[in-house]
């Protein structure tokens, strides 16, 4: 089966800034801890599973990441919003699961557990300070880090990115779902775009 999904994303983790898992490095949280605890929400502006239209669906995927990426042994859970139909939902649990190919079919030989989907309503948020909600589990604010000439600060060709360019910052909030609790610290954002027609390495996709 053919897929593709494109919109933006933006995500929050407990890592201290700036995040390391982007480069496979160790990871090192705000309390001096040395695992991961993540959270990515995806706007699906156009997408498609087949002839499974997934267009305006939000999405959230979870990570817990217990040392640099390609040592494994992730956890990854995905919440699809209650608004998306369960058709809409299934075909996109199959993508991140990685049972559809392309990127996350890639990523997913380091999953250690996948902890499943659940519906609830999920959301980026717009503003002065932008950030992600997922009802009864996640609210985070984000705020990008600035260059001296006061553009947002980016990372290019990250061995391990949603995007192959994204904007780095500070994220602030609590998330707690599917037993990964933890104080929001890094936060990134870009657009983005995978399908099933990507084939090179592991390496375009992070959580």
């Amino acid at each position: 089966m053919s897929w593709t999904i494109s919109g933006t994303y933006v995500a929050g983790c407990s890592c201290a800034v700036l995040c390391s898992c982007p480069y496979d490095g160790q990871p090192r949280n705000a309390e001096g801890g040395t695992d991961c605890l993540g959270t990515a929400v995806f706007h699906v502006a156009g997408g498609n599973l087949d002839d499974v239209d997934l267009s305006g669906v939000d999405f959230a995927f979870y990570n817990h990441f217990p040392s640099n990426l390609t040592s494994g042994n992730w956890k990854v859970g995905l919440v699809v919003d209650s608004a998306a139909s369960d058709e809409q939902a299934n075909a996109l649990e199959r993508i991140l699961s990685g049972r559809e190919g392309g990127p996350f079919g890639q990523l997913s030989q380091f999953y250690g557990e996948y902890l499943g989907m659940e519906r609830a309503k999920v959301s980026l948020t717009d503003g002065e300070r932008p950030g992600l909600r997922v009802e009864g589990r996640t609210e985070l604010s984000y705020e990008p880090l600035t260059g001296p000439d006061g553009s947002s600060t980016k990372i290019k060709n990250a061995m391990f990115g949603f995007a192959p360019e994204f904007e780095v910052g500070r994220s602030s909030g609590r998330s707690d779902a599917f037993g990964l609790s933890y104080e929001a610290s890094y936060g990134e954002t870009a657009d983005y775009v995978f399908s099933s027609e990507e084939t090179e390495g592991a390496s375009q996709g992070r959580a």
